[in-house]
């Protein structure tokens, strides 16, 4: 009666060792190939041996990477090449853990997910790099292509008058966040890899509407023509004759501003040769002091001033010492109409 259970015993073992060589042999015979459900960088290479899945994520990631990365903005593109950013996927040796993880646990196991079809449901992270300095290196050179500074409005001065040069709104590429959008798409195979360079605007600190509100007053002296004109807000309010510096005793050129003011002044002699007796002296109001009515200093010993009525003969010459001298009511009325700092361009 027991042998009947002995054979069936035999059997059963005999056949458990049957299938567990079996279940070995066809483990055994698939090392060599990834399970399923396995993912690299969202790549699909389950079922692929080696060979296989290198190849498909040669093709579907690394091939991707190699397209350059395009900025454009208006009429100026600038390409970042993958071998000048340096971009590399270590494929190999993604598909050795992927390898590694699909042959964890025991031949059985393995065995047993691989007939039934279950998956593994693992994404592994390729190991991707690339050189960042590249990229720093192509977003200057797009900001050193496009990039303005902003202009602060200003003023030309000239013998014939006062021109506003206006002012101009600087553009700026907003770097940081280019940057960043670069990273995102760089090691993505599936990202977009051209790029719509945007501008900022950077308004300039002075415009062109707050250049009358700089420069309230200013004195052109047109020394070629014996002339001084006064401007208010930028624009020509009235021309003064005058008498300008003697040759050698030139008024000085340039641009300069009013430094001080004075009602009847005093006259300070030049320590100068052309003086005689009278250098270093300081001849006071009245008769023998040729500065009449007003003093408006604007550079060392130089200055605008009035002189006595028997020298407006004078006026429309070079005939003074430095100085820009003018009949006393124009001298009284231009000093009313003046301040320290008032601006003065002598061409």
């Amino acid at each position: 009666m027991r042998r009947p259970y002995v054979i069936a015993a035999a059997f059963a073992l005999l056949v458990a060792g049957v299938l567990v060589a079996a279940a070995y042999v066809y483990d055994n015979g698939r090392k060599d190939t990834i399970a399923s459900g396995v993912q690299v960088g969202g790549v699909d290479v389950g079922g692929l041996t080696r060979q296989q899945a290198s190849d498909k994520l040669t093709r579907e990631l690394l091939d991707p990477l190699r397209r350059p990365i395009v900025l454009r903005r208006a009429a100026h593109t600038w390409h970042l090449s993958a071998r000048e950013a340096q971009i590399s996927a270590d494929v190999a040796g993604s598909v050795g853990i992927a390898v590694d993880r699909s042959r964890e646990g025991n031949f059985l196991g393995r065995t047993v997910r691989s007939l039934t079809g279950s998956d593994l449901n693992v994404d592994l992270q390729p190991r991707m790099t690339y050189n960042d300095h590249a990229v720093v290196r192509l977003l200057d050179r797009v900001r050193g292509t496009i990039e303005r500074k902003p202009r602060d409005a200003s003023v030309s001065f000239s013998g014939t008058g006062v021109a506003p040069v206006p002012s101009a709104a600087g553009l700026l590429v907003p770097a940081s966040a280019l940057h960043r959008r670069i990273r995102a798409a760089i090691l993505s195979p599936t990202a977009d890899r051209t790029f719509t360079v945007h501008m900022d605007k950077v308004q300039p600190k002075v415009t062109t509407s707050m250049l009358a509100k700089k420069y309230p007053t200013v004195i052109i002296v047109n020394r070629a023509a014996f002339q001084l004109h006064l401007y208010k807000d930028l624009q020509p309010v009235k021309t003064y004759k005058i008498a300008v510096g003697r040759q050698g005793l030139e008024t000085p050129a340039g641009l300069y501003d009013i430094q001080d003011k004075q009602v009847n002044p005093s006259w300070h002699v030049p320590n100068s040769a052309w003086a005689g007796k009278l250098a270093g002296q300081v001849i006071p109001p009245g008769p023998s002091d040729p500065i009449k009515a007003r003093w408006m200093g604007i550079d060392g010993g130089a200055g605008i001033h009035g002189v006595d009525p028997s020298e407006y003969g004078s006026l429309g010459s070079a005939a003074s010492h430095g100085c820009v001298r003018m009949r006393i009511p124009d001298v009284i009325d231009l000093y009313d109409r003046v301040s320290v700092g008032t601006p003065v361009y002598i061409a």
